[in-house]
């Protein structure tokens, strides 16, 4: 039982390849995201920002993600793709959920190669948004290239690229373990080599003045990756073309404050913006309730002022291990804690390595995650989800971490284990609940 239902991974069939893609909102608009170099369409809701960027932008069109072939979980090919096959994927993502026009919006590679589509294929674009991109590959203009390539290919499964993809969480010891996991799931050392050699050739320069369709070009000014003056010449290329560049942030669009660029995703598609007041009242996350095991007998054979030294030391070490998991340390419940965070593998580690720090200085935890829809209440939170959260925990037993499922069918494939603890009902809440003990 959820309030959240994630989206679900299909696959489409292109030519012979199945290209594998997810679809989120319902919005009278779609939106086709295409991605750059490294995308896994269920992994990538474990970084964080990412899911709440598409949930945002699902407030106002059905947003469509995908893998290219040869990367995520898409069919694995020989070479790499070249712009022509990659477009033939958006035709056949298109196709199969029924989308005859769509927003078509392109992300650091992924910008040429929709740029191309909007030329080719106008009857099919309704609109063309390109962010981080290029017309002219940067690489075709450096010398040692093959060095570079060889660079990368050799620390690739390591989080070496975040240090131009994300260099703000490029100190992050936990985010660059995490994306060095999304760079092994999204290609093979091998497989990267050969993307890479064919996109130091891109060069759509002389089609872009072909564009007819109203064109967006977005880029960040300190962007590590993409140097500004590419996206300044793309945008310089397209006819009437509208280019927005900001002051600070990343190559990857989800990164850091986001909510400038939302706006103005939303107010090209649409024709107006939300209050981001309005927005933000109502997000998703991870919520975790933590809870001390017999925290009144502990209290009483302690000692009111040994007990609250422990409390003390319960509330360092809950800020400590919550900042580290970048989670949001909502409140203290007096011998517990209420956390959220916006990825639920986050949300599970942290509660496991709570628990076990909490263990040690003599203060057994229980623990209870769910993942949906939380109102932002000033510096509080409510919602179903936070019920839903601490009936979770009520189930727990001394020193065990519970989930409920949608927290298990989120964090698949990020090496946490769960064990199944059966169906029950949840004072308050409709229907049962499949509930789970996580472990490392």
């Amino acid at each position: 039982m959820s309030d959240f239902n994630f989206p679900e991974t299909r696959y489409a069939l292109s030519g012979d390849v199945n290209i594998a893609y997810q679809v989120m909102g319902a919005g009278p608009v779609d939106i086709i995201m295409v991605p750059g170099l490294v995308s896994h369409v269920e992994f990538t809701h474990e970084l964080a920002g990412y899911t709440a960027f598409l949930r945002r932008l699902s407030t106002f069109a059905r947003v469509v993600t995908f893998d290219k072939r040869g990367q995520g979980l898409s069919d694995r090919i020989s070479g790499a793709p070249s712009l022509e096959q990659r477009m033939d994927d958006v035709r056949a993502v298109m196709d199969d959920i029924g989308s005859e026009r769509a927003v078509v919006m392109g992300f650091s590679e992924g910008s040429a190669m929709s740029a191309l589509f909007a030329a080719t294929y106008p009857e099919r674009v309704i609109q063309l948004i390109l962010f981080g991109g290029f017309a002219l590959a940067p690489a075709s203009r450096s010398d040692g290239l093959e060095h570079r390539i060889a660079r990368i290919v050799k620390s690739w499964g390591t989080g070496e690229i975040m240090k131009t993809v994300i260099p703000s969480q490029a100190a992050n010891g936990d985010t660059i373990v995490q994306f060095a996991k999304l760079e092994r799931l999204s290609a093979s050392p091998g497989a990267v080599r050969a993307a890479i050699l064919l996109n130091a050739q891109i060069d759509v320069r002389p089609i872009l003045s072909a564009i007819q369709v109203p064109t967006l070009v977005l880029h960040r000014r300190l962007d590590a990756r993409v140097p500004i003056e590419a996206g300044r010449a793309l945008a310089a290329g397209i006819p009437k073309a509208g280019f927005i560049e900001y002051p600070e942030g990343d190559h990857a669009f989800w990164a850091g404050d986001t909510e400038a660029l939302l706006g103005d995703i939303e107010e090209f598609v649409t024709g107006h913006r939300e209050r981001s007041s309005a927005y933000r009242e109502r997000i998703l996350a991870t919520v975790l309730f933590t809870d001390i095991v017999d925290s009144t007998r502990s209290a009483a054979a302690m000692g009111d002022q040994a007990w609250r030294r422990s409390l003390d030391s319960h509330d360092q070490l809950a800020k400590q291990v919550i900042e580290k998991h970048r989670g949001i340390l909502v409140k203290s419940t007096g011998d517990g804690i209420l956390a959220t965070f916006d990825g639920p593998g986050r949300g599970v580690r942290c509660a496991l390595a709570f628990g076990t720090a909490a263990g040690q200085i003599g203060l057994p935890l229980r623990a209870g995650l769910h993942t949906g829809e939380i109102e932002i209440r000033g510096r509080d939170i409510g919602g179903i989800a936070v019920h839903a959260a601490a009936r979770v925990m009520a189930q727990s037993q001394p020193s065990e971490v519970l989930v409920s499922r949608v927290v298990t069918d989120l964090v698949a494939g990020a090496g946490l284990k769960f064990s199944e603890r059966g169906s029950h009902e949840l004072k308050g809440l409709p229907g049962r609940w499949d509930l789970f003990a996580a472990s490392a």
